[in-house]
């Protein structure tokens, strides 16, 4: 490996885990926003992403691009479907933030790449493997122990798994860069957060007047929406995908540790749903490093 691949390897590594790692102390974040409800921050999240992100693909020579989706109608029609997604997202995980069950949270992100497995089997045909099969069957019993042993059925962590992996998919067949793709879906959204942001400063139930401090917290979370994403992309490009795809556990795992160390509970039986969860996880990465080694035994494979 030449010195020039070497730094740039190191550097797509240094980008990626910088991306989760913000992904991850997120919930710090939101509970600085707690005096806003979850629908007033995603609001912002919209308004002050998207010049963020339009000067990004102006500075990278990509607005262009962005612009050439307008001639096509089907991505475009995708790109709205996936916008309704992310704000699901957007707003379960500020709602499961702000109400005190980041282990929630945290349990969706780690099930959502194994119910995205689970969908690649189903819906693209992609090869299975005892593995995989394994990290499914234990991830399914996880959620199956939180409702019979816990008595509680995880909808937070099984709303953000869901619309993330129906995103993920979508996302997947638009296959449009990155930041393209999320500057359609805010631009989509944009319309709906300017009236309601008025509406609320209106009706005198917005924060954004109240305190500079309050107004400066609602703009960073246009960077807070957008840093990671500019940051995951530079890694996806110098990386391997299986690399990232190990990778993005680290956000709930982050997100683990803030739910715990916040006092949240997390008796006998959570404990086995995240075990089941974890051993899952690991059954999903023994596999990814399985099909890596399979990937570079293969002749001519580069």
């Amino acid at each position: 490996m030449s010195t020039e691949t070497s730094t740039d390897t190191r550097r797509a590594l240094a980008a990626g885990l910088s991306g989760y790692l913000i992904w991850g102390i997120s919930p710090f974040f939101f509970q600085a926003l707690s005096f806003a409800g979850a629908i007033e921050i995603i609001l912002h999240r919209v308004v002050w992403a998207v010049p963020l992100l339009a000067a990004s693909l102006l500075v990278s020579g990509r607005l262009r691009t962005a612009l050439g989706v307008l001639s096509d109608r089907r991505t475009l029609l995708t790109l709205l479907a996936t916008s309704a997604l992310i704000s699901v997202n957007w707003w379960g995980f500020i709602f499961a933030v702000n109400t005190g069950q980041v282990l929630q949270a945290s349990l969706g992100y780690y099930i959502n790449p194994l119910m995205s497995v689970a969908v690649g089997v189903v819906i693209l045909r992609e090869p299975l493997g005892p593995w995989r099969i394994a990290a499914i069957s234990l991830a399914a019993l996880g959620v199956a122990n939180q409702i019979l042993t816990v008595g509680e059925v995880p909808w937070i962590s099984l709303m953000l798994a869901t619309s993330f992996t129906a995103y993920g998919y979508l996302r997947k067949v638009a296959a449009v860069d990155g930041r393209v793709g999320l500057l359609w879906e805010t631009l989509f959204l944009l319309p709906f957060a300017i009236i309601g942001l008025i509406w609320m400063q209106a009706s005198g139930v917005g924060h954004f007047l109240e305190s500079p401090t309050q107004a400066a917290l609602l703009i960073a979370a246009g960077a807070v929406t957008v840093v990671p994403l500019l940051l995951y992309t530079i890694g996806v490009r110098g990386l391997r995908l299986s690399t990232m795809g190990l990778m993005q556990f680290l956000a709930p795992s982050i997100q683990f540790g803030i739910g715990v160390m916040s006092g949240e509970p997390f008796a006998t039986g959570h404990m086995i749903t995240f075990a089941l969860i974890w051993s899952g996880v690991a059954c999903f990465a023994w596999s990814q490093i399985r099909r890596d080694r399979k990937q570079d035994a293969l002749p001519g494979d580069v």
